[in-house]
């Protein structure tokens, strides 16, 4: 192995702890406590060191959000496989993407919520944002009923289902009808 080649293998670890800490530290203490000076103490590199692979907290909230698309990406396409015939492969979607939600806010936050500087519904997508939105269209398509377009009802259902994850989050909605709701979400939306 070439010094240059270890040097950027380095570099890449380095850049992997300090994704994954960040990360760490926001489900843990929200993304307030995420700064560029307790992350340089949890890793143990000086803050130049942090500098020198993101330019500040906006780009690690980025690099989060692609990564937690990608794994949200793999949960939803799982959840798919596992389902039998459109609708249930729908409702198998939904919960999907709500568990993911609950189960990783701050990543959730990363994606959605807060400027990781990435652009959306853009042609500079970011390919794994683009991938997590193809791993709900592959399956919702085919409900999406006769003459609407796929990716638009793809757009609707993303939105219903954000709304329900942020809504559940933040105690605006009881908790004991969250199966209800994807229920009916999927009943008066898909037309298969």
């Amino acid at each position: 192995m070439s010094v240059q080649e270890r040097k950027e293998r380095e570099r890449a670890g380095r850049e992997r702890l300090i994704v994954a800490t960040a990360r760490e530290l926001a489900e843990q203490q929200g993304w307030d406590a995420v700064t560029t000076r307790r992350l340089a103490e949890r890793i143990e590199y000086s803050q130049p060191v942090l500098y020198s692979h993101f330019r500040g907290k906006r780009e690690i909230i980025g690099a989060v959000a692609l990564e937690g698309a990608a794994e949200m990406a793999v949960v939803l396409r799982a959840a798919a496989s596992t389902a039998d015939g459109p609708r249930a492969r729908g409702t198998a979607l939904a919960r999907a993407y709500l568990d993911f939600a609950e189960h990783n806010p701050a990543v959730y936050d990363a994606i959605f919520q807060l400027d990781g500087g990435l652009p959306f519904a853009d042609e500079d997508t970011p390919e794994p944002l683009k991938d997590a939105f193809a791993a709900l269209l592959e399956s919702l398509g085919e409900v999406a009923g006769d003459g609407v377009h796929p990716a638009l009802f793809t757009e609707v259902f993303w939105a219903a289902l954000h709304g329900l994850a942020t809504l559940t989050r933040a105690g605006r909605l009881p908790p004991g009808d969250a199966e209800r709701r994807v229920e009916l979400l999927v009943d008066r939306l898909a037309r298969a």
